[in-house]
């Protein structure tokens, strides 16, 4: 006896918890189950009969394996802009109908919760792998502001961080934003006309803040004025910032910018503080390695100076007095010919005075910290004189009169960008003049070192490099492509930019621009807090939390 079915099919595919739809052969919509109209935003099936499907009509997807970070399956994914509500993603498998194959039949689920967890796990991991890569704090920060923003689909993000005394703010880590060397100056001259900047509040509170709807504020703010343009380049809506904490004390800030639609769960905040911990420990180790560095470089320098002085110098400061011996003995002696004697010790004399100016020049190049102190102008000046009683060549420096205002460590690593600058010249270009010019102009440090030589060249040959997209001379191997790396490692450690432009006729010319600090004063006495909130800047209005600034 054979088994009769208890229910029809429509029945069943009208209790179906997944999505069921039939489509025609150009993809509409023929009909829905309930599940479907449901899934898809509708209120009725009939909404949706005629309208096109986001299902792509093919039969399967080929199956593949997942990555360990990647988000796979044999499932095929569509997204969904519904009327109402934020966009949905579907995972979803289509198959034709036997019986009429200009008919595909496509079942489908809701997988925009799960995936979305699943790049946020992918972004923190992939996050983790790029802390252990040797990468500059700048691109691994960059890195983490990208992996935010393709997890969450976020508008854009910014890490800024403290600097040791926890009194400046640096922005060293960017995704979704123009890159613009004016932004902290601008920041600056809105919080000077008024605005109110919740990264501050942040770095007291140390917890994350949550604006909703900032844009629409700071679009209607005039103390703002100086970045609408800028932050109108996004689409964006809301805003959050989440401190960067390590050790127990705040390294900076991770500025979230959210799109419109976007909603800021606790989920959401779960996250942002995830990759702001990875951010941290970004922070943390690179400032770390720095000190190791500073001190094993610095302890060389003093190595290498007191050497060269006990020793060699020495040695050339008694060459130079035994040839002014010989010549005393050359004007007394009638044997000897007295003009070759004076000539002879003239000769002597003179390389004597040029090897011991040579060494001396090492010497301050070793140890740049003493002149330093009397400003980055001095330092370089004197760097300047020495090359050219070394080596003839005619070098012009301007600097701008703010230049010796750039705080110690800053100046030393622009001094030797400019010394390795000069150093490249030297030894490669086979120029005559050089051009450097330092400033500080909108709260940013720039200098710039033209030459007249024959342009960046390939390692031993002569021909010019070529330009890539970004404008940049690439170089192959050797000592030079080693400092032009360092010179730009040296820029990257201030969320600096460094740009090279370079012809086989028109010399090269090395730009680097680096963005101050935003310094934030300290808080009034007995103020609570770390002590990093300028007592000028009014705090979040912890009632009202939309008048906080961004």
């Amino acid at each position: 006896m054979s088994a009769s079915p208890l229910m029809g099919w429509d029945d069943i595919a009208a209790v179906a918890p997944d999505g069921l739809a039939v489509l025609d052969c150009v993809g509409r919509f023929v009909r829905l189950n309930p599940a479907a109209a449901a899934l898809l935003r509708a209120d009725t099936e009939g909404d949706l009969i005629g309208a096109p499907s986001p299902f792509t009509l093919v039969e399967g997807a080929a199956e593949c394996r997942a990555g360990l970070l990647e988000v796979r399956s044999d499932e095929q994914v569509a997204h969904w802009k519904p009327a109402r509500g934020p966009r949905r993603e579907f995972a979803y498998r289509a198959r034709s109908l036997p019986a009429d194959p200009k008919f595909t039949v496509v079942s489908f689920r809701d997988v925009t919760d799960e995936w979305h967890r699943q790049r946020r796990i992918a972004a923190i991991a992939r996050t983790s792998i790029a802390l252990a890569s040797e990468g500059s704090l700048g691109s691994t920060l960059d890195a983490v502001a990208q992996q935010i923003v393709q997890a969450d689909g976020l508008a854009g993000v910014q890490i800024l961080t403290l600097d040791s005394t926890g009194r400046e703010l640096r922005l060293m880590g960017s995704a979704g934003l123009r890159h613009w060397d004016a932004f902290l100056d601008r920041l600056l001259e809105c919080r000077d006309r008024g605005a109110r900047l919740c990264m501050l509040d942040t770095l007291k509170e140390r917890k994350p803040i949550v604006v909703p709807h900032r844009w629409a504020q700071i679009l209607g703010d005039p103390a703002w004025e100086p970045l609408h343009a800028y932050l109108g380049e996004l689409n964006w809506d809301s805003f959050v910032s989440v401190p960067l904490m390590a050790r127990g004390r705040p390294e900076g800030v991770l500025n979230a910018y959210f799109a419109p639609g976007q909603e800021i769960g606790s989920r959401t905040l779960e996250f942002l503080a995830a990759m702001a911990e990875q951010a941290a420990l970004a922070v943390d180790y690179a400032t770390l390695l720095q000190r190791e560095r500073e001190g094993a470089r610095r302890n060389e320098r003093q190595r290498l100076a007191r050497d060269l002085h006990d020793s060699i110098v020495q040695q050339v400061f008694s060459i130079g007095m035994q040839a002014n011996a010989v010549g005393v003995l050359g004007a007394r002696d009638k044997t000897v010919p007295a003009e070759a004697v004076r000539a002879f010790a003239d000769e002597v004399g003179a390389l004597s005075r040029t090897v011991l100016a040579d060494l001396r020049a090492m010497v301050h190049e070793l140890r740049p910290a003493s002149s330093l102190r009397l400003g980055l102008e001095d330092a370089v000046t004197t760097l300047v004189k020495s090359t050219e009683n070394r080596t003839g060549l005619s070098i012009r420096l301007e600097c701008g009169h703010q230049v010796d205002t750039v705080e110690p460590e800053l100046a030393e690593d622009m001094y030797r960008i400019v010394g390795e600058a000069i150093h490249n010249v030297v030894k490669h270009a086979e120029a005559t003049t050089v051009t450097i010019r330092l400033a500080v102009h909108d709260h940013t440090l720039t200098a710039a070192i033209r030459d007249d030589g024959r342009g960046i060249t390939e390692s031993g040959g002569r021909r010019a490099a070529q330009e890539n997209e970004d404008g940049e001379a690439a170089t192959a191997g050797g000592h030079h492509g080693y400092g032009l790396r360092t010179m730009r490692e040296r820029t990257e450690r201030w969320g600096g930019t460094m740009r090279i432009r370079s012809g086989a006729r028109s010399g090269t010319t090395v730009r680097v621009v680096i963005p101050l600090p935003v310094r934030v004063p300290e808080s009034p006495p007995g103020s609570e807090g770390s002590g990093s909130i300028p007592s000028a800047v009014p705090l979040r209005d912890t009632e009202n939390p939309a008048r906080s600034g961004s």
